[in-house]
């Protein structure tokens, strides 16, 4: 039992996931104070200085703060805006780089069976290689 949660837990698939959700959590905290420290107060200076934070109705003894829901609301359009600038730069260098990968195996690509064929041919017409100089030497012997 113990050999097989070994096995689960150091995985490479369950150590990237778990390195993602630490760094996605701390990105989270992030963009949580940029949206509750930057934004925001420049949201409510353009608004009057209404804060979103504070925004509540009391309906009896409950007390309803819709202004966090709006808060967390752009707290997640922030997040999801930026983890997908993050994803399509990624993708964008991925792609370049694969580009460029392509382009020198091609500039280093071998030559075609047609291109060796050729080779051959032509340098049994001129008998210019060394090999066959030799062969016929030998077989002048």
């Amino acid at each position: 039992m113990l050999q097989k949660f070994k096995e689960f837990a150091f995985k490479g698939n369950v150590i990237d996931l778990s390195v993602g959700v630490i760094i996605g959590g701390a990105f989270g905290k992030i963009v949580s104070s940029l949206v509750s420290d930057i934004i925001m107060p420049f949201i409510g200076v353009i608004s009057g200085g209404i804060d979103f934070k504070g925004l509540s109705v009391t309906v009896g003894e409950a007390v309803i703060t819709y202004g966090n829901f709006i808060q967390a609301v752009i707290d997640f359009f922030i997040i999801a805006i930026s983890i997908f600038a993050m994803v399509t730069a990624i993708q964008k260098a991925m792609s370049l780089r694969g580009k460029k990968e392509e382009e020198e195996a091609a500039e280093v690509s071998a030559p075609t069976t047609e291109e060796l064929l050729a080779e051959i041919r032509d340098i049994l017409k001129d008998g210019s290689h060394p090999a066959l100089k030799s062969a016929e030497s030998s077989d002048k012997e």
